[in-house]
Protein backbone atom coordinates (compact mmCIF):
# COMPACT_ATOMS: atom_id res chain seq x y z
CA UNK A 1 0.00 0.00 0.00
CA UNK A 2 0.81 3.51 -0.70
CA UNK A 3 0.44 6.52 1.71
CA UNK A 4 0.45 10.18 1.01
CA UNK A 5 -0.55 12.97 3.62
CA UNK A 6 -2.03 16.23 2.59
CA UNK A 7 -2.42 14.87 -1.19
CA UNK A 8 -4.18 16.68 -3.84
CA UNK A 9 -7.00 14.64 -5.44
CA UNK A 10 -7.98 16.85 -8.33
CA UNK A 11 -5.77 14.64 -10.52
CA UNK A 12 -7.41 11.47 -9.48
CA UNK A 13 -10.43 12.92 -11.13
CA UNK A 14 -11.82 13.16 -14.60
CA UNK A 15 -13.26 16.74 -13.96
CA UNK A 16 -9.68 17.56 -12.60
CA UNK A 17 -10.86 19.62 -9.55
CA UNK A 18 -11.23 19.46 -6.06
CA UNK A 19 -8.23 20.18 -2.50
CA UNK A 20 -6.04 17.18 -1.26
CA UNK A 21 -7.17 14.80 1.25
CA UNK A 22 -5.91 14.57 4.64
CA UNK A 23 -4.62 11.12 3.93
CA UNK A 24 -4.61 9.08 0.18
CA UNK A 25 -3.98 5.75 0.31
CA UNK A 26 -4.20 3.26 -2.72
CA UNK A 27 -4.45 -0.43 -2.02
CA UNK A 28 -3.74 -2.93 -4.58
CA UNK A 29 -5.46 -6.19 -3.07
CA UNK A 30 -8.69 -6.76 -1.43
CA UNK A 31 -7.50 -7.45 1.69
CA UNK A 32 -5.75 -3.83 1.85
CA UNK A 33 -8.86 -2.43 1.01
CA UNK A 34 -10.56 -4.07 3.71
CA UNK A 35 -8.10 -3.34 6.03
CA UNK A 36 -8.12 -0.09 5.80
CA UNK A 37 -11.61 0.70 5.27
CA UNK A 38 -11.95 -1.18 8.95
CA UNK A 39 -9.32 1.17 10.71
CA UNK A 40 -11.20 4.21 9.15
CA UNK A 41 -14.52 2.85 10.71
CA UNK A 42 -12.69 1.89 13.90
CA UNK A 43 -11.11 5.39 14.33
CA UNK A 44 -14.57 7.10 13.42
CA UNK A 45 -12.23 8.47 10.39
CA UNK A 46 -14.20 9.82 7.17
CA UNK A 47 -13.70 7.38 4.24
CA UNK A 48 -13.69 8.53 0.75
CA UNK A 49 -13.63 5.25 -2.10
CA UNK A 50 -11.78 6.23 -5.21
CA UNK A 51 -12.32 4.23 -8.19
CA UNK A 52 -11.79 6.05 -11.85
CA UNK A 53 -12.29 9.01 -10.59
CA UNK A 54 -15.14 9.71 -13.41
CA UNK A 55 -18.35 10.08 -12.06
CA UNK A 56 -16.71 12.56 -8.88
CA UNK A 57 -16.93 16.19 -7.89
CA UNK A 58 -15.01 17.48 -5.00
CA UNK A 59 -15.20 20.31 -3.00
CA UNK A 60 -12.03 22.85 -3.33
CA UNK A 61 -11.30 22.21 0.43
CA UNK A 62 -10.77 19.03 -0.38
CA UNK A 63 -11.27 15.32 1.93
CA UNK A 64 -10.75 15.83 5.87
CA UNK A 65 -10.24 11.99 6.06
CA UNK A 66 -8.68 9.26 4.29
CA UNK A 67 -9.15 8.72 0.74
CA UNK A 68 -8.86 5.11 -0.50
CA UNK A 69 -7.95 4.60 -3.92
CA UNK A 70 -9.14 0.97 -4.80
CA UNK A 71 -6.43 -0.44 -7.99
CA UNK A 72 -6.84 -3.86 -7.44
CA UNK A 73 -6.19 -6.25 -10.10
CA UNK A 74 -7.82 -8.86 -11.66
CA UNK A 75 -9.99 -9.99 -14.81
CA UNK A 76 -11.32 -13.47 -15.17
CA UNK A 77 -13.11 -15.24 -18.33
CA UNK A 78 -14.32 -18.77 -17.31
CA UNK A 79 -16.69 -19.19 -21.02
CA UNK A 80 -18.99 -16.69 -21.06
CA UNK A 81 -18.47 -15.66 -17.28
CA UNK A 82 -16.68 -12.72 -16.37
CA UNK A 83 -15.50 -11.85 -12.87
CA UNK A 84 -13.74 -7.86 -12.55
CA UNK A 85 -11.74 -6.61 -9.54
CA UNK A 86 -13.01 -3.18 -8.98
CA UNK A 87 -10.31 -1.23 -9.98
CA UNK A 88 -10.16 -2.77 -13.18
CA UNK A 89 -10.25 0.15 -15.85
CA UNK A 90 -13.57 -0.36 -17.43
CA UNK A 91 -13.30 0.61 -21.41
CA UNK A 92 -10.67 -2.16 -20.97
CA UNK A 93 -12.41 -4.15 -19.79
CA UNK A 94 -15.06 -4.23 -22.53
CA UNK A 95 -12.18 -4.35 -24.91
CA UNK A 96 -11.43 -7.76 -23.58
CA UNK A 97 -14.44 -9.06 -23.62
CA UNK A 98 -15.28 -7.89 -27.38
CA UNK A 99 -12.19 -9.77 -28.09
CA UNK A 100 -13.24 -12.52 -26.58
CA UNK A 101 -16.28 -12.76 -28.83
CA UNK A 102 -18.69 -12.31 -25.62
CA UNK A 103 -21.48 -9.81 -25.97
CA UNK A 104 -23.61 -7.89 -23.61
CA UNK A 105 -21.38 -5.29 -22.63
CA UNK A 106 -19.89 -3.98 -26.16
CA UNK A 107 -22.28 -0.58 -26.12
CA UNK A 108 -20.64 0.39 -22.68
CA UNK A 109 -17.40 1.14 -24.21
CA UNK A 110 -15.48 4.12 -23.82
CA UNK A 111 -17.19 4.86 -20.33
CA UNK A 112 -14.20 6.11 -18.30
CA UNK A 113 -13.67 4.92 -14.75
CA UNK A 114 -13.69 1.50 -12.89
CA UNK A 115 -15.26 -1.66 -12.79
CA UNK A 116 -16.16 -1.29 -9.33
CA UNK A 117 -18.57 1.24 -9.74
CA UNK A 118 -20.44 0.30 -12.54
CA UNK A 119 -22.84 -1.10 -10.40
CA UNK A 120 -23.08 1.48 -7.80
CA UNK A 121 -24.50 3.50 -10.80
CA UNK A 122 -26.35 0.83 -12.77
CA UNK A 123 -23.81 2.24 -15.69
CA UNK A 124 -25.79 2.33 -18.99
CA UNK A 125 -25.57 4.00 -22.60
CA UNK A 126 -26.62 2.95 -26.42
CA UNK A 127 -29.11 0.50 -24.86
CA UNK A 128 -27.11 -1.42 -22.64
CA UNK A 129 -26.85 -1.24 -18.75
CA UNK A 130 -24.69 -3.56 -16.59
CA UNK A 131 -27.42 -4.68 -14.41
CA UNK A 132 -28.98 -7.20 -17.40
CA UNK A 133 -25.64 -9.24 -17.20
CA UNK A 134 -24.54 -8.62 -13.65
CA UNK A 135 -24.80 -12.15 -11.71
CA UNK A 136 -23.61 -10.91 -8.11
CA UNK A 137 -21.35 -7.87 -6.86
CA UNK A 138 -18.65 -8.89 -3.96
CA UNK A 139 -18.57 -6.02 -1.55
CA UNK A 140 -17.32 -5.50 1.96
CA UNK A 141 -20.18 -4.55 4.69
CA UNK A 142 -19.44 -1.52 6.44
CA UNK A 143 -22.41 -2.17 8.58
CA UNK A 144 -21.89 -6.40 9.54
CA UNK A 145 -17.54 -5.98 9.14
CA UNK A 146 -18.06 -9.09 6.53
CA UNK A 147 -17.48 -9.51 2.98
CA UNK A 148 -20.75 -10.58 1.33
CA UNK A 149 -21.85 -11.22 -1.98
CA UNK A 150 -25.01 -10.09 -3.33
CA UNK A 151 -27.21 -11.29 -6.29
CA UNK A 152 -28.55 -9.38 -9.29
CA UNK A 153 -31.76 -8.51 -7.43
CA UNK A 154 -30.46 -7.64 -4.17
CA UNK A 155 -28.53 -4.85 -5.88
CA UNK A 156 -31.88 -3.64 -6.68
CA UNK A 157 -30.91 -2.20 -9.80
CA UNK A 158 -33.24 1.02 -11.81
CA UNK A 159 -32.11 3.55 -13.75
CA UNK A 160 -28.62 5.10 -13.08
CA UNK A 161 -29.54 3.85 -9.06
CA UNK A 162 -28.86 0.87 -7.38
CA UNK A 163 -28.67 -0.66 -3.27
CA UNK A 164 -25.39 0.79 -3.17
CA UNK A 165 -26.38 4.25 -4.52
CA UNK A 166 -29.42 4.28 -1.72
CA UNK A 167 -27.16 3.59 0.56
CA UNK A 168 -23.83 4.84 -0.40
CA UNK A 169 -22.00 4.40 3.27
CA UNK A 170 -22.47 0.43 3.76
CA UNK A 171 -20.81 -1.59 0.78
CA UNK A 172 -17.65 -1.10 -0.57
CA UNK A 173 -17.54 -3.03 -3.92
CA UNK A 174 -14.25 -5.58 -4.50
CA UNK A 175 -15.56 -7.69 -7.21
CA UNK A 176 -18.08 -7.94 -10.15
CA UNK A 177 -19.40 -11.32 -11.85
CA UNK A 178 -21.07 -11.11 -14.91
CA UNK A 179 -23.10 -13.61 -17.32
CA UNK A 180 -22.35 -12.28 -20.96
CA UNK A 181 -23.67 -13.70 -24.45
CA UNK A 182 -21.57 -15.73 -26.86
CA UNK A 183 -23.37 -15.35 -30.26
CA UNK A 184 -20.79 -16.32 -32.56
CA UNK A 185 -19.11 -13.28 -32.70
CA UNK A 186 -21.82 -10.82 -33.00
CA UNK A 187 -23.23 -8.55 -30.88
CA UNK A 188 -25.89 -8.21 -28.94
CA UNK A 189 -29.20 -6.94 -30.28
CA UNK A 190 -28.95 -3.09 -31.08
CA UNK A 191 -31.42 -1.47 -28.96
CA UNK A 192 -30.76 2.09 -29.11
CA UNK A 193 -32.02 4.26 -32.31
CA UNK A 194 -28.51 6.66 -32.95
CA UNK A 195 -26.80 3.23 -32.81
CA UNK A 196 -28.98 1.03 -34.87
CA UNK A 197 -28.97 4.31 -37.66
CA UNK A 198 -24.83 5.18 -37.90
CA UNK A 199 -24.88 0.92 -38.50
CA UNK A 200 -27.66 0.84 -40.63
CA UNK A 201 -29.40 -1.84 -39.21
CA UNK A 202 -32.63 -1.74 -37.94
CA UNK A 203 -33.66 -1.87 -34.09
CA UNK A 204 -33.20 -5.59 -32.85
CA UNK A 205 -30.37 -6.82 -35.13
CA UNK A 206 -27.21 -7.74 -34.37
CA UNK A 207 -23.66 -6.72 -36.00
CA UNK A 208 -20.16 -8.13 -35.31
CA UNK A 209 -18.80 -7.00 -32.14
CA UNK A 210 -15.55 -4.94 -32.98
CA UNK A 211 -18.02 -3.38 -34.86
CA UNK A 212 -20.37 -2.63 -32.73
CA UNK A 213 -17.61 -1.28 -30.05
CA UNK A 214 -16.10 0.91 -32.39
CA UNK A 215 -19.39 2.46 -33.26
CA UNK A 216 -20.13 3.26 -30.20
CA UNK A 217 -16.19 4.76 -29.37
CA UNK A 218 -16.78 6.69 -32.51
CA UNK A 219 -20.11 8.31 -30.84
CA UNK A 220 -19.02 9.04 -27.64
CA UNK A 221 -16.05 10.88 -29.12
CA UNK A 222 -18.14 12.88 -31.30
CA UNK A 223 -19.58 13.96 -27.77
CA UNK A 224 -16.80 14.50 -25.75
CA UNK A 225 -17.45 11.39 -23.94
CA UNK A 226 -13.90 10.01 -24.92
CA UNK A 227 -10.89 11.11 -22.27
CA UNK A 228 -8.74 12.86 -24.19
CA UNK A 229 -6.08 15.00 -22.28
CA UNK A 230 -5.54 17.19 -25.06
CA UNK A 231 -9.30 17.73 -25.49
CA UNK A 232 -10.81 20.01 -22.84
CA UNK A 233 -14.70 18.86 -23.65
CA UNK A 234 -13.43 15.50 -21.86
CA UNK A 235 -12.46 17.24 -18.68
CA UNK A 236 -15.68 16.46 -17.04
CA UNK A 237 -17.72 13.84 -15.70
CA UNK A 238 -19.65 12.76 -18.76
CA UNK A 239 -23.28 13.10 -18.42
CA UNK A 240 -24.04 15.55 -15.35
CA UNK A 241 -27.66 15.28 -15.06
CA UNK A 242 -29.60 12.08 -15.43
CA UNK A 243 -32.66 12.03 -17.43
CA UNK A 244 -35.52 13.30 -15.37
CA UNK A 245 -38.33 10.42 -15.07
CA UNK A 246 -41.73 11.89 -14.71
CA UNK A 247 -45.03 10.73 -12.99
CA UNK A 248 -48.23 10.60 -15.82
CA UNK A 249 -49.12 13.98 -13.93
CA UNK A 250 -46.08 15.66 -13.99
CA UNK A 251 -45.54 14.82 -17.74
CA UNK A 252 -48.44 16.47 -18.25
CA UNK A 253 -47.87 19.52 -16.42
CA UNK A 254 -44.08 19.60 -17.88
CA UNK A 255 -45.88 18.96 -21.58
CA UNK A 256 -48.34 21.84 -21.09
CA UNK A 257 -44.90 24.30 -19.86
CA UNK A 258 -43.30 23.14 -22.87
CA UNK A 259 -45.86 24.25 -25.49
CA UNK A 260 -46.29 27.25 -23.47
CA UNK A 261 -42.00 28.19 -23.76
CA UNK A 262 -41.64 26.44 -27.20
CA UNK A 263 -44.94 26.44 -29.00
CA UNK A 264 -48.45 24.65 -29.00
CA UNK A 265 -47.58 21.76 -31.78
CA UNK A 266 -44.16 21.27 -29.48
CA UNK A 267 -43.75 17.35 -28.43
CA UNK A 268 -41.24 16.66 -25.99
CA UNK A 269 -38.95 13.77 -25.94
CA UNK A 270 -40.88 10.88 -24.28
CA UNK A 271 -39.80 7.30 -23.48
CA UNK A 272 -41.81 4.44 -21.29
CA UNK A 273 -40.03 4.28 -17.84
CA UNK A 274 -42.30 1.68 -16.31
CA UNK A 275 -46.00 1.70 -15.41
CA UNK A 276 -47.73 5.39 -14.50
CA UNK A 277 -43.49 6.71 -15.62
CA UNK A 278 -42.38 8.41 -18.57
CA UNK A 279 -37.98 9.96 -18.64
CA UNK A 280 -37.63 12.98 -20.74
CA UNK A 281 -34.51 14.41 -22.22
CA UNK A 282 -31.88 16.48 -19.56
CA UNK A 283 -30.29 17.67 -23.04
CA UNK A 284 -33.32 18.58 -24.81
CA UNK A 285 -34.43 20.32 -21.49
CA UNK A 286 -30.78 22.23 -21.24
CA UNK A 287 -30.53 23.18 -24.41
CA UNK A 288 -34.33 24.47 -25.07
CA UNK A 289 -33.63 26.10 -21.60
CA UNK A 290 -31.18 28.24 -23.74
CA UNK A 291 -28.00 26.75 -22.57
CA UNK A 292 -26.73 25.65 -26.01
CA UNK A 293 -23.42 23.58 -26.53
CA UNK A 294 -20.58 25.77 -25.58
CA UNK A 295 -22.38 27.76 -23.21
CA UNK A 296 -20.25 29.96 -20.98
CA UNK A 297 -17.88 32.62 -20.85
CA UNK A 298 -15.76 31.60 -17.05
CA UNK A 299 -13.05 28.82 -16.66
CA UNK A 300 -16.45 26.19 -16.54
CA UNK A 301 -18.77 25.83 -20.01
CA UNK A 302 -21.05 23.43 -21.46
CA UNK A 303 -19.26 20.83 -23.74
CA UNK A 304 -19.00 22.22 -27.32
CA UNK A 305 -20.25 18.80 -28.22
CA UNK A 306 -22.75 17.71 -25.93
CA UNK A 307 -25.41 19.65 -23.76
CA UNK A 308 -25.18 17.50 -20.74
CA UNK A 309 -21.61 17.49 -20.20
CA UNK A 310 -19.90 20.23 -17.87
CA UNK A 311 -16.65 21.24 -19.17
CA UNK A 312 -13.07 22.54 -16.93
CA UNK A 313 -11.51 24.65 -19.37
CA UNK A 314 -8.31 24.39 -17.49
CA UNK A 315 -8.28 26.86 -14.85
CA UNK A 316 -11.60 25.93 -13.39
CA UNK A 317 -12.35 25.35 -9.32
CA UNK A 318 -15.13 23.39 -8.24
CA UNK A 319 -16.98 26.61 -7.11
CA UNK A 320 -17.06 27.36 -10.78
CA UNK A 321 -18.77 24.45 -11.83
CA UNK A 322 -21.19 24.25 -9.40
CA UNK A 323 -22.09 27.79 -10.33
CA UNK A 324 -22.89 26.80 -13.61
CA UNK A 325 -24.16 23.70 -12.81
CA UNK A 326 -27.18 25.66 -10.61
CA UNK A 327 -27.61 28.42 -13.22
CA UNK A 328 -28.31 25.30 -15.77
CA UNK A 329 -30.86 24.04 -12.87
CA UNK A 330 -32.69 26.87 -12.18
CA UNK A 331 -33.17 27.82 -15.53
CA UNK A 332 -34.57 24.71 -16.89
CA UNK A 333 -36.80 24.59 -13.78
CA UNK A 334 -37.77 27.87 -14.57
CA UNK A 335 -39.02 27.27 -18.07
CA UNK A 336 -40.45 23.61 -17.78
CA UNK A 337 -40.85 23.04 -14.06
CA UNK A 338 -38.48 19.77 -14.09
CA UNK A 339 -36.04 19.99 -11.22
CA UNK A 340 -32.44 18.18 -13.06
CA UNK A 341 -30.77 15.94 -10.34
CA UNK A 342 -26.92 15.73 -10.99
CA UNK A 343 -25.62 12.52 -11.41
CA UNK A 344 -22.12 12.65 -10.27
CA UNK A 345 -21.17 12.15 -6.67
CA UNK A 346 -20.16 15.56 -4.30
CA UNK A 347 -17.90 15.59 -1.49
CA UNK A 348 -18.14 18.14 0.78
CA UNK A 349 -20.06 19.80 -1.70
CA UNK A 350 -23.57 20.26 -3.37
CA UNK A 351 -25.90 22.05 -5.58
Amino acid sequence: MQELHDAPLAPLTTFRLGGPATRLVTATTDDEVIAVVREADSAGTPLLIIGGGSNLVIGDKGFDGTALVVATKGLTLDGTRLELAAGEMWTDAVARTVEAGLAGVECLAGIPGSAGATPIQNVGAYGQEVSSTVTGVVAYDRRTRETVTLTNEECAFSYRHSRFKADPGRYVVLRVRFALEDADGLSGPVRYAETARVLGVAPGERVPLPTARETVLKLRAGKGMVLDPEDHDTWSAGSFFTNPILTEQEFVAFRTRARQHLGTDTEPPAYPAGEGRTKTSAAWLIDKAGFSKGYGTGPVRISTKHTLALTNRGEATTEDLLALAREVVAGVREAFGVTLVNEPVTVGVGL
